[in-house]
């Protein structure tokens, strides 16, 4: 006999677009997490007699490589690549840029066509923008993550609460939810963005603040819902305690409702912060966010290469998300049937 997870396990695993859209998520998010491995202007690895470095993790100066300056070594300079084929070898990334690394050397006007040199062209400012994209995937699927994580935390223990112990305290909570949820979210943050330093962790916390109501009524209605059925009412008639009853025995069958929500929780979040980048009310200017890259390509509709770029990547990935969701809330459907 199959244990209930297993069964689940082997819906989701039926419904192929999910599973394919699983894998290029984990694909895309493995890429993302070594873009600084995969995109960077410092060699990962530098022989240079008989000594290795790993200039992405160590500074270097132009006087270790041959030079005569005390100052940091730039890889980029003909003398400098010359200084280390002589006396040793020097192992480069893919994508010899990082998001803010600029080509100075190019040749044609920015923004640039997709070539050879930069695989998807660059932006206005001469960046490349595959490198680019890899980073802001990096910092939307982390700060998407963080913030899903976090506020359904705070949305679960919260709607468990109003739920499990319902009357007055049910009431309580629910006016506070509308009168929370009502707040105009997009005039706080221009407010804060007045006054306020914004950086990642200041619009992690503020958005937080404003996306736990997600989960509170999904949860207060299976703690509703559960409450009173036969093994809680004898669990408290053994002494256990709330907290034991709400953690121990009611909070499997809550987490079951709710897991199907997360994909679609972390897809909102991407967008709210890609959103946010496109107005000018998110990150600092030049942090690499996909964002960011939505607006540049608005800047600049002589360069259709940029706005394709991002459009494909967004498209994919939001996609990706909202069928992962779907096939979980499907295998964690009571009235699916697995198929035999």
């Amino acid at each position: 006999m199959k244990s209930v997870s297993q069964k689940r396990w082997t819906i989701f695993c039926k419904n192929k677009p999910a599973v394919i859209c699983l894998w290029f998520l984990l694909v895309i998010l493995i890429l993302s997490l070594l873009s600084p491995i995969l995109a960077n202007d410092k060699p990962l690895i530098v022989k240079y007699d008989d000594h290795f470095y790993m200039p992405i993790v160590q500074n270097l100066t132009d006087e270790q490589l041959g030079g005569n300056l005390p100052t940091a070594a730039d890889y980029t300079d003909s003398f400098t690549r010359e200084q280390i084929q002589q006396h040793g070898w020097q192992l480069t990334a893919p994508i010899p840029y990082t998001a803010q690394t600029i080509d100075y050397f190019a040749t044609q006007p920015f923004p640039i066509a997709p070539s050879q040199k930069h695989w998807l062209g660059t932006d206005d400012q001469g960046r490349d923008l595959l490198a680019r994209i890899l980073y802001a995937l990096r910092l939307n699927l982390i700060f998407g993550i963080l913030l899903t994580l976090v506020a359904s935390f705070i949305g679960f223990c919260i709607g468990a609460v109003q739920g499990y112990f319902g009357g007055k305290t049910d009431l309580a909570i629910g006016r506070f939810i509308e009168i929370w949820g009502s707040l105009p979210q997009l005039f706080i943050l221009i407010i804060l963005a007045g006054f306020l330093k914004l950086n990642f962790w200041t619009l992690l916390l503020i958005l937080v603040l404003f996306s736990w109501p997600n989960l509170t009524s999904v949860v207060r209605a299976e703690f509703l819902r559960t409450r009173g059925l036969d093994y809680v009412r004898a669990a408290k008639a053994m002494g256990a305690s709330d907290i034991s009853i709400m953690f121990r025995h009611i909070l499997p069958n809550a987490l079951i409702a709710t897991t199907t929500y997360l994909p679609f929780i972390l897809s909102g979040a991407i967008v709210a912060l890609s959103a946010l980048d496109f107005l000018g009310l998110g990150l600092p200017p030049g942090t690499p966010s996909l964002g960011e890259i939505i607006r540049e390509a608005k800047e600049n509709l002589n360069a259709p290469w940029i706005g394709f770029s991002v459009f494909i990547i967004m498209t994919l990935l939001l996609a990706a998300l909202l069928l992962i969701g779907d096939g979980v809330r499907t295998a964690f459907d009571p009235h699916t049937k697995e198929d035999k």
